[in-house]
């Protein structure tokens, strides 16, 4: 299966937004993004839950974009997963391999997860 161009750039679209910080603390915003059921891997290993991610705090992020080695593969025509090479400044570059699961809905595509693991050798 291939991925229409159109769904590819929603995609990316929609990944990217969750690391520009006006939108990813958007309440309404994360509210329509995120499916009921859905859960986080954390970078630090711990595991999130939909309430836990909606009720996050404001906080700088300082990503690099585009991101990085970004890929859509279709899993079902209404569910893909999409991984890419995050790069973010925090107290030091760090470096995550990430994942996420989107579900395509009648209103648009919805995240059910997402993986963030950080990578050994970050600056």
């Amino acid at each position: 299966m291939e991925i229409h161009k159109q769904d590819y750039q929603e995609l990316l679209k929609l990944e990217e937004s969750l690391w520009i910080p006006e939108i990813r603390f958007d309440q309404v915003y994360m509210d329509n993004l995120l499916t009921p059921d859905f859960f986080e891997f954390g970078r630090s290993g711990k595991i999130y839950n939909r309430e836990q991610i909606l009720s996050r705090r404001p906080q700088a992020i300082n990503a690099t974009f585009p991101l990085k080695n970004f890929k859509v593969e279709l899993i079902t025509s209404e569910v893909a997963q999409v991984t890419y090479v995050s790069e973010v400044m925090y107290d030091k570059l760090e470096i995550g391999n990430r994942s996420s699961i989107w579900l395509k809905t009648p209103t648009g595509w919805k995240l059910r997860f997402h993986q963030g693991t950080v990578v050994e050798n970050s600056l």
